[in-house]
């Protein structure tokens, strides 16, 4: 499922307008975004947990050449699922 088609679902299921509906997502997604880029991790309970994890510097290889490379540190968002989403998925 899509954004769009997400959309859909709330304006079936609810007596919403699809512009406020979309308007709410994308705030929703872009205040999750502002907060982790500021380091902060957003949870939501009996969802799951939104949170940024710092990678270190390390050392790797060009597939290509067989080199070995310096791969510099990086931020990477990542998303855990909470157990009952994990408890209703298996």
């Amino acid at each position: 499922m899509n954004k769009t088609q997400m959309i859909d679902v709330i304006v079936n299921e609810h007596s919403i307008s699809k512009v406020q509906v979309k308007l709410v997502l994308e705030t929703i997604l872009s205040e999750i975004i502002a907060s982790l880029k500021l380091g902060n991790t957003v949870k939501l309970v009996g969802f799951g947990v939104f949170k940024v994890k710092n990678l270190q510097t390390r050392i790797g290889y060009n597939l290509q050449t067989g080199k070995r490379m310096k791969i510099l540190s990086s931020k990477v968002p990542t998303f855990v699922f909470s157990r009952s989403v994990k408890k209703i998925i298996n």
